[in-house]
This record gives structure tokens, C-alpha cells and sequence, in this order.
């Protein structure tokens, strides 16, 4: 550390590592709790994965907007960011396993000698947000239970589609950034055509979204790029921003009361993105309107 200087921390926020009852690794949860006092129904809690990378983005979109409602349409609310013990915004081992849905499978390492990479345990992750998390929380502060949002980008937005479609209960609205639809096969459809229907009354938000260079189209500067042409062939392969528009167009108006919205984030790449698509998040839990803002 440079002499004289002081370590810098978010005003108003703080952590806790959270072993699951059913046993496994720790959990960081990163939180911030509005001061005062709660709304009469408790205060609305956006839940985001990747906790270590996303948690600053959050509470800065939020400390900025919530002082001028007026303004932002931004109300107060709880934040609550799943991550790891760890001062790197990505464990990708870890994550891989928490949000890549079943089936479970494995692949080669990361980095040779590495341990291998496994997927499949999302239904273990809902587990312990259902199970552990979400009571933590509750017997740390008031909340509203009609209010409960959950984002995740990449990855993340795949789970948060696993997590709409096997239990639409638990969250009432759910921010998919960038989900990696197109992940072994688009297995992710499977759990669509199958997904639970929502309780009744609960009528549930998908938003999804992805940068506008997700698509067929690189960015300027990646032409640039030596890897230019390999990335553009995975980025055709991917179809980030159509499979997430058409999966948006067929799940609108379902019987079960499901909305959903749909946005592309211009000039934005697959990592670029991710500060706008948390400002997103942001407004889509904490709107002071009784449904999110619709978008033009």
C-alpha cells in the first residue's frame, strides 16, 4: 500500500460468510441495508450472483438514484450479492458449478493441472438461497416478499432462467443479462418447455437484455484484435441477443401471468455491459412504481 493511504470501503455495506445447512463451501454475501425504516410491507431485496464482481456496481447505481426518487424513480432497498471468500471479482471454478444448470458434467481444466470444471449444481445454489439465505436475511431486516428480484449476467442470466422456470415462486422479478442460452446445446430450453407455472396471484417479470455486440457483429475495436475472427464465430455460435429476444417473445403473456421485457444496450460488448445491465437491475427491483418501468 502506498504510504499514507488508507484502505477504501462502500459506506453502508458489509459481509458475511455463510456455510449452506446441507453442508459445502462457504458463501460470501455481500449486503447493504437501507437505514431508518422499512416500507409498511418491508423493504424489496434485488439478489445478484457473481456477488464479488457485481456488488459495486449495485450499491453505486443505488447510493446514487435512491436519494432523488423524483429524479430516478428510485426507491431504497436491500442488496444482497452471492459470492465467494475471495478478493477476485470471478472464482470460475466455483461459479461454474453454482450456476450452470443440470445435467451435471465436467470438462477439461481451466489451466492445465488444474482441477476439472463441473456444471450442474443450480438446483443446490436455489437451495440454499430458498433454504439459508433468504431467512438470514429476514431475521436481519424486514422484507417484502412480493418483492424480490433476481439478476445475473452471462452465466448468472443462465441460472436466472433455471431459477424463473424451476421456481417462479421465489423471486417476483428476474433480470437475465447476457444468459449463455446457447450452453451444451441450449439444454436451458428443456427447463423452458417443462417450467413450473408461477403461484397464483404471483405473475412474475423476465427482463432480458445483452450488449449490442453480442450478436453477428463484433465491436470496432475487436476487429482490431488478432483473435478477431475466432471470436466472431463464437459469437454467431452464441446468439446471445436472439435467442434471448425470441425465448422473450414466446414466454409474454403466458397463461400464468408472466411479462417480459427485452433490451439491447448499445455500444456494449459481452463484459462491457455488465455496469449498465446492474443499473438496470437496480431499477427493475427498486422501481417506486407498482410494475417496473415499461421500456420504449
Amino acid at each position: 500500500m502506498i504510504d499514507g493511504a488508507s484502505p477504501y470501503v462502500l459506506p453502508g455495506t458489509f459481509y458475511v460468510d455463510m456455510v449452506p445447512a446441507a453442508g459445502g463451501e462457504p458463501y460470501r454475501i455481500f449486503l447493504c441495508i437501507p437505514p431508518g425504516t422499512p416500507p409498511d410491507n418491508g423493504w424489496p431485496l434485488l439478489v445478484l450472483t457473481d456477488g464479488n464482481a457485481t456488488f459495486p456496481f449495485a450499491v453505486a447505481s443505488l447510493v446514487t438514484q435512491a436519494p432523488y426518487p423524483k429524479a430516478t424513480d428510485v426507491g431504497w432497498g436491500v442488496i444482497a450479492a452471492i459470492g465467494y471468500p475471495s478478493d477476485a471479482p470471478y472464482d470460475g471454478l466455483r461459479r461454474s458449478w453454482d450456476l450452470g444448470p443440470p445435467p451435471i458434467k465436467t470438462y477439461p481444466p481451466f489451466v492445465e493441472g488444474g482441477p476439472p470444471v463441473k456444471i450442474g449444481g443450480s438446483g443446490a445454489l436455489l437451495d440454499f438461497i430458498e433454504g439459508d439465505l433468504l431467512p438470514r436475511i429476514g431475521e436481519m431486516v424486514v422484507l417484502d416478499p412480493q418483492r424480490r428480484t433476481l439478476f445475473g449476467h452471462s452465466f448468472g442470466g443462465l441460472f436466472t432462467l433455471y431459477a424463473l422456470f424451476e421456481r417462479p415462486g421465489l423471486f417476483t422479478r428476474f433480470v437475465a443479462a447476457s444468459p449463455t442460452i446457447y450452453w451444451e446445446g441450449a439444454e436451458i430450453l428443456n427447463n423452458e418447455a417443462g417450467r413450473q407455472p408461477a403461484p397464483p396471484g404471483h405473475a412474475p417479470l423476465l427482463h432480458l437484455s445483452a450488449g449490442e455486440y453480442e450478436g453477428d457483429q463484433l465491436a470496432p475495436f475487436q476487429y482490431r484484435n488478432d483473435d478477431a475472427q475466432t471470436r466472431l464465430e463464437k459469437r454467431k455460435l452464441e446468439q446471445t441477443i436472439s435467442l434471448a429476444q425470441e425465448m422473450g417473445l414466446r414466454l409474454d403473456g403466458a397463461p400464468d401471468g408472466l411479462r417480459t421485457q427485452f433490451e439491447v444496450f448499445a455500444g456494449e460488448t459481452h463484459m462491457s455491459v455488465l455496469p449498465a445491465v446492474i443499473n438496470r437491475a437496480v431499477a427493475v427491483a427498486f422501481s417506486l412504481a407498482a410494475d417496473p418501468p415499461e421500456l420504449s
